[in-house]
């Protein structure tokens, strides 16, 4: 258990209109379903309530940012810090003219595709493949199936960690291979999307076919955390990790996925070390056996317990 902060925050910041949580389970949060405490959670009502408390937060106080926690492994000894959670104030999404989608950046990828085909706009089905939120997509160059966030976003919005708003274009976010060269001090709140025309009974269509592909390739209804690693340059990583003999490969609860081996698994009770550990002896493995030096994909974040 981490030192109680929250009643200090409050007594700084009496007008916030979120909710502070001490020593917080962060398990609930991750679709891993492990991981050690927050030791504040703080949900913000909405963009001017993120930004004050960040106006109000102690410099010093690490901040992690999660959304729908697709692709996060908090470590056993929890997040000595302010974890802040985008929730429902960031989860809106409207259509808007010239063929545009905009979201908040905890609006789940899905969501985005969904209110696009519906409209009839092509082109942003790709992120009915990504089990993340708009955040997330912006963070990393999201993508999936063909396409990747560079290719359909016009604007992002954000708070730096001084609680000063930002935007950012397509061609300022410096989008990489699963990569925004945005600072990390930029906390996400907002997306501008464009597609093209499109029929909305082919977008559907083309939406459910990525829904089956990834059902029928992925495991999607288990505790995981999406892609294990980064493909390399030229390679595929779930390959690499077969060819070094790992799918299924087992530590504890957590396991190598024998349907697709760039996913781990826990199977209930995998500690966050469990996994981490597993996927170390993974990239161990595949070091050896093809010289290739595997990248994580998984964000990796808090206190490893001794």
């Amino acid at each position: 258990m981490f030192a109680d902060i929250v009643p200090d925050l409050k007594a700084r910041m009496p007008d916030l209109r979120g909710k502070l949580e001490a020593n917080a389970p962060t398990a609930p949060l991750s679709w891993f379903r492990t991981g050690g405490p927050a030791q504040v959670l703080f949900t913000p009502a909405d963009q001017d309530d993120l930004a004050s408390f960040l106006r109000g937060l102690d410099r010093t106080v690490p901040v992690l940012v999660v959304g729908l926690g697709s692709n996060l492994l908090v470590r056993d000894g929890g997040w000595e810090g302010v974890m802040i959670r985008l929730g429902k104030g960031f989860a809106e999404v409207s259509v808007e003219p010239g063929h545009r989608v905009r979201a908040g950046a905890g609006a789940p990828d899905v969501k985005v595709a969904r209110a696009a085909a519906e409209a009839g706009i092509a082109g942003l089905s790709f992120l009915r493949g990504i089990p993340g939120a708009v955040g997330g997509a912006l963070r990393m160059n999201g993508g999936a199936y063909g396409g990747e966030t560079k290719d359909v976003l016009v604007e992002a919005k954000g708070v730096t960690h001084t609680g000063e708003a930002v935007s950012f274009t397509n061609a300022q976010m410096g989008f990489t291979y699963r990569h925004s060269s945005v600072p990390d001090d930029v906390i996400f709140t907002e997306a501008l999307f464009e597609g093209r025309p499109g029929d909305p009974d082919e977008i559907l269509a083309e939406m459910n076919a990525i829904t089956e592909a990834r059902s029928s390739t992925q495991p999607v209804n288990t505790r995981t955390g999406g892609s294990t690693f980064k493909n390399p340059p030229g390679r595929k990583a779930w390959e690499l990790v077969d060819a070094a003999g790992c799918r299924g490969l087992r530590i504890g609860d957590a396991q190598v996925s024998e349907m697709h081996c760039n996913f781990l698994i826990n199977h209930g009770s995998a500690t966050a070390a469990e996994i981490e550990g597993l996927g170390e002896e993974v990239r161990r493995r595949v070091r050896e056996t093809s010289g290739v030096e595997l990248e994580w994909e998984i964000k990796r974040v808090g206190i490893a317990k001794a």
